[in-house]
Formats: structure tokens, sequence, C-alpha cells
């Protein structure tokens, strides 16, 4: 009797995991105590060098926390340091680390362009080689997720490895969340296995990431990289989760929003609202969650403390996985989103229009909708990160690799700036600059103008990366699987330079 009810609980578990529901979600995989196994010196040992970790005055540079994506729910990852500090924090350092599968720099072009042409080997390194997004700094520490399956930890002056760790076989694509003594990653690749093709094909819908590998949070020790405790999920959980208090909230591909305890990963609660989550970063402001899901297109604000569905919005039009790949900024009582819109073949060619729409943060109202223009369809990540900052919205598109300034309040466009050929990431402002990572370089331009101001040379291949700006220093991580440091000086014209 007793081995029939543990089939029976088996079989009822295996149709929760298969179902996608809303609740299978289950954490603490394991004890404190128990740790995942690896071949000492093998491709996926873990590498603990605290004999490089900052000390002394070190130890203060950065934030002391970083809660979401960017570092905050506008998106400007900068970040103020003392004015008495040591003189590296003030003039900045460059460094460069080579990842666990870094391509060389100097190639022009991505690994797999003579099979895939180079528009598609870009994106599917972005995907499954490199990283995804930017860095997070904190007390002296550089912490990046990599698609290579590891996560790092580097010196923020001398670039030196503290430790390295593969805490599971998948994509890491986010900011690591730092908070105390803890680091959080969270786990997901963009694959659909074949089963969810078919469901797909029969019903409409399909969980990103079910049965491809294992996804979900895993906590940190901040100091060695140990595993701490997993909370799997049913989808991926590509996007960064964001923190406040105790409570870390992510979203999958499975449609669904988990709230956690931080310090355990049990479930506080989980609501499924539907679609995918690709790469829409929760944006957390005044007790509220801020995101986005594709298939159906919607952008959701959630209560925090409850997971309640507070309003909802869309983009007329909103084409692919747009929406769903796009993390929303909130700042100033406005949320802004952006997406690609209704296809167009011209020429034979496919083609998107990028819409950026402004919604009231407390009521959902619709406060204005700027099109910023019709360009080729592109392969991934199929919209713009927005900044927002004081009174201004500045945000890229894919499909015409133009960064625009936007009016905050009314959407009039202030200005225009192209360089790139796709512009996804968020700029960074700090100093009195916008600083744009696209490419392989790095960019500063004066934010009321938009003119440039000075750019480097980082090579390799940018992709979601927004600039990490801490000091006198930009730190980027890029598709090539590099982590780099910058000095800013080297972005100051040559008349600025003269005139010091």
């Amino acid at each position: 009797m007793v081995k029939k009810v543990i089939v029976a609980a088996f079989s009822l578990l295996s149709l929760a995991l298969a179902a996608g529901l809303p609740g299978a979600v289950f954490s603490a995989d394991f004890d404190n105590s128990w740790s995942v196994p690896v071949a000492p010196g093998g491709p996926f040992s873990r590498v603990t060098l605290p004999q490089n970790a900052p000390i002394g005055l070190d130890k203060t540079f950065g934030a002391t926390r970083w809660l979401q994506m960017n570092r905050n729910g506008r998106h400007n990852a900068a970040v103020e340091i003392p004015s008495g500090g040591p003189a590296w924090f003030r003039e900045g350092v460059f460094w460069r680390y080579a990842e666990a599968r870094a391509w060389p720099l100097e190639r022009r072009h991505p690994f797999g362009t003579r099979t895939d042409g180079e528009t598609e080997a870009g994106a599917v390194q972005t995907q499954f080689y490199g990283n995804a997004l930017g860095v997070t700094v904190v007390d002296g520490v550089v912490y990046a997720e990599s698609d290579d399956m590891f996560a790092y930890a580097l010196n923020a002056r001398t670039g030196q490895l503290i430790w390295r760790t593969s805490p599971v076989g998948n994509n890491l694509m986010g900011n690591p969340l730092v908070t105390r003594h803890t680091v959080y990653l969270a786990a997901g690749g963009v694959g659909f296995n074949f089963a969810n093709v078919v469901a797909y094909a029969k019903k409409g819908r399909a969980i990103r990431g079910m049965d491809v590998s294992y996804n979900g949070i895993y906590a940190l020790d901040r100091e060695t990289g140990r595993l701490l405790w997993h909370a799997g999920s049913v989808g991926e959980a590509m996007p960064t989760p964001a923190i406040h208090g105790n409570i870390l909230y992510f979203a999958t591909g499975s449609g669904a929003v988990h709230a956690l305890d931080r310090r355990t990963g049990k479930a506080v609660w989980t609501v499924r609202l539907g679609g995918n989550d690709n790469m829409s970063s929760l944006a957390y402001s005044r007790g509220r969650l801020y995101l986005a899901m594709a298939s159906p297109p919607r952008l959701f604000c959630l209560d925090a403390a409850t997971g309640r569905t507070l309003w909802q919005g869309s983009i007329p039009g909103a084409a692919n996985t747009g929406m769903g790949d796009v993390s929303p900024a909130v700042g100033s009582g406005v949320v802004v989103m952006d997406t690609v819109t209704r296809p167009k073949r011209i020429n034979g060619q496919p083609t998107l229009e990028a819409v950026v729409r402004a919604f009231d943060a407390r009521t959902g109202r619709v406060l204005w909708t700027v099109s910023t223009g019709r360009g080729p369809k592109p392969p991934a990540f199929k919209g713009g990160v927005p900044l927002i900052h004081g009174k201004t919205v500045y945000v890229g598109s894919p499909v015409t690799g133009r960064y625009v300034a936007l009016d905050l309040r009314t959407g009039r466009q202030i200005w225009s700036w192209k360089k790139v050929v796709a512009a996804r990431s968020a700029p960074t402002y700090a100093g009195g600059s916008l600083f744009v990572a696209g490419g392989d370089s790095l960019y500063r331009l004066d934010p009321t103008t938009g003119k440039e101001m000075g750019s480097v040379r980082i090579g390799g291949r940018m992709g979601i990366i927004s600039p990490t700006i801490v000091g006198g220093t930009a730190y980027l991580a890029n598709s090539y699987d590099w982590i780099v440091a910058v000095p800013l000086s080297t972005l100051t014209s040559r008349k600025e330079r003269n005139a010091h």
C-alpha cells in the first residue's frame, strides 16, 4: 500500500512538472552542507583564490549591494565613490580577463560566421558562448554571469580571479545580484525542446526552457562561490531577478512569477501570468514589480507583497518575442516599455517597426506612444532596454541601430544618434556624460545633444551590455566571453585633454 502511495505521489509530481503548473517550484534541492561534486582539475572544477580578494580601502569601491538589473529600476548602472579614496578610484584602471571560452577580441567576426552568417552567428555567440548582460560591482569585486556556464568574481582593481564556479550545466544570462553574504544567479537558456514545439503547434503556447536544463535561482557564498541552495523552476529563468528586503522575485519561460525567501529559497508566492518571459528582467519600485511577457505581448504591474496583478498594458501591433525581451524602466512615476511591431516584408526582406510607449506607473494609463523607425528584423532580442534619467528617456533600437533621447512626459524626440548596427542595451549616465556600449566599442555622448564626445574600441561584440561605471572606470562584459575594465579618461576628446 505504501509503495502505491509513493508511486502515485511521484506521478502527480511528474504531471505537475510536465504541465508547468504555477506552484511547480521546488526550493532547497539540497541542504547547506551538500555540494555538487566535480573532478578536481577538470574543466568545470571550482577555483577559489582568496589571496586575490580586495583589501583595505579597495573593499569600499563600488556599490554595497546590487538588487536588480543595472542596479535600479531606472536601469542606470552607475555608482558614485568616496572622494577620499585611493587614486585608482578616481583615475580608473585597465585590464582584460578572458573567461572560460574566450574568443580573440581582435577577431572581427564571431565564431560560426562562415556557417551562419555574421548576424546570426553574433546572436548565437551571445546566447551560448559569452556574456549577455553587463557586470555587477560590489565592495571592490566584479561579479559576472556568462553563457559559458560559469560565474566569476574578480578583483575590481587588478582583474585577478577570486573565484569561478559552474553550479549547473546551464546558461547564465543576467546580472548577478549581491546582498549581505550571498550572490544570486538566474539560470536558463533560449531553447524549446521538440515536445514543446509540438505543443505549440497544437495549442499555440509552450514553455521556454522546459526539460532543456536545470533552471531557476542559484545562491552562492559571496566569498568562495560555494553553492548554498537552488530553487528550481519549470521554465527558463534568463531574466535578472529583483530583491527587496528578504524577498527575491523572478520570472520564467512558463509565464510564472515567483517570490522566494532569499535566505532559504523557500517559496513565498507564485502567480502564473501566461506567455513567456524571455529576457524581461523585473523592475521593483515602491512596492510594485514591472515586467513583460511575450505570446501574448503584455506589460504587467504586480503587487510585490502578493503577486496580484494591479494593471496590465500592451503596445499595438507588438510582434514576435519583442515585449518578452525588453526590461521595462520605471522612474518619476512613469514606466517605459518598447518592442518591435507590425511585421512587413520590403523588397522581399522581413522588417519591423520599433515603438516606445510610456505608462503611468500607478494606474497603467498610457501617456504617449512613439515610433522610432522601421528596419530589418533582428535575429534575437528584439527590443532596446530603456534608461530613465531625470526628465529624459534614452533608448536604442535593434532594427535601426539608432539611440534616441525622448522627453519622459511627452515622448518628444530631443535627439538621435546612430553609430552601431543594433542598439539594444541601456546607456549609463555618469558624471554628466552618457556611455553606450555597442558593436565592439564604448562611446561617450553629451546627454543633452547626443553629440559624440569620445570612444574606445574594446574588441569583440557587445550584446545587451550596459557599461557599469564606478568612479573612473567602465566595467564591461561581451559576447566574446571577456570582462574588461577601461579608464573613462580614454573617452575624453582631444580638446578636453588639451584643456587639462
